[in-house]
């Protein structure tokens, strides 16, 4: 049986205020870089910020952290909320649920990495210049570091437009790269909590993308992306990273997630605008033709990878039976 948080242990704050920016924090046993993490986001020069900090049943010091720094900012500007205990994914999403309609905007924040003091700034200069009604995301590509903060790379540097026809085929960047106005909150929380999804950065993009939102690719790095031995999800840049997702193709697991994504899509059909809905359509007939129209089929779809190597890959996991 599921373990329940006692109301000890997760004590919530007053009525949620309405801020510019809501900071969707996700926790579990994130004690070892919770504080450095706190304090980046203390020193953003856009300070019309609320945390709401999404525990999903840490068990270290975690929300000690976080209790201690909700009485140093005030219960009006740190929330702790208990998350779903389903997974990363399905934290971040309960968290977008829970405070879709308490903010302007809204940014997705993981637990151990450092946000350059422009984050949000760079991210809503984007945003702002651009009509409310629209969905918006904004995301960049991310500076690694290590245990320690030492910088020992970037992620990869992709130049191809975004575009629900790259959205359906490949992730091109975290969520904790992510900031997104109230349409695009709105949307996503129309997933229903019983649908899985892969990741939520890559769901955003989707969704996004699909519905005839607007995606603004930043190829500056504000958000230094900490590589440890407990990422959940890691940099993709590396060659031995390159290797992993070659063999995850040969086993099947980029078809699996297409598989995933496919169906969750399919409860956002009549929000696709009948473009996406054509593209969608074409890359789910590619994928069930047999091999002889399958790269035709492709084709029209135009879905693509944002390089060579990943268009080369999307060829061969599709004569592969992969895709």
């Amino acid at each position: 049986m599921e373990r329940q948080h006692s109301a000890l242990a997760m004590p919530f704050a007053s009525p949620n205020r309405t801020a510019r920016v809501a900071i969707l924090l996700s926790t579990y046993n994130g004690a070892t870089y919770l504080s450095e993490q706190l304090e980046s986001l203390i020193a953003q020069t856009e300070q019309d910020w609320v945390i709401h900090a999404s525990d999903d049943g840490s068990t270290d010091a975690t929300l000690e952290i976080l209790y201690q720094y909700q009485r140093r900012l005030g219960d009006d500007r740190l929330y702790i909320h208990a998350g779903p205990r389903q997974g990363f994914a399905a934290n971040f999403l309960s968290a977008l649920k829970r405070t879709k309609d308490q903010a302007d905007y809204f940014a997705f924040c993981d637990q151990d990495d450092l946000w350059e003091a422009d984050k949000l700034e760079r991210g809503l200069a984007w945003a702002s210049a651009h009509p409310t009604s629209t969905p918006l995301l904004y995301c960049s590509r991310t500076r690694l570091i290590d245990s320690t903060g030492q910088l020992i790379g970037f992620s990869p540097l992709f130049r191809r437009p975004p575009s629900f026809a790259n959205a359906l085929v490949q992730s091109i960047a975290g969520g904790n790269t992510m900031l997104f106005n109230a349409a695009a909150a709105q949307l996503l929380s129309l997933t229903p909590f019983q649908v899985p999804i892969i990741s939520h950065d890559w769901w955003s993009y989707i969704i996004v993308t699909g519905c005839g939102g607007r995606v603004h690719y930043d190829e500056y790095p504000a958000i230094n992306y900490r590589q440890h031995g407990n990422n959940l999800i890691g940099s993709n840049s590396s060659v031995r990273d390159r290797l992993v997702r070659l063999q995850r193709m040969l086993k099947g697991t980029f078809r699996q997630w297409n598989d995933v994504n496919l169906e969750a899509v399919s409860h956002f059909r009549q929000h696709l605008t009948h473009e996406n809905q054509r593209i969608l359509e074409l890359f789910g007939s590619a994928r069930r033709a047999p091999l002889y129209r399958k790269l035709s089929l492709i084709s029209q779809s135009g879905v693509y990878r944002q390089t060579l190597p990943g268009n080369l890959g999307l060829v061969a996991a599709s004569l592969i039976q992969r895709l």
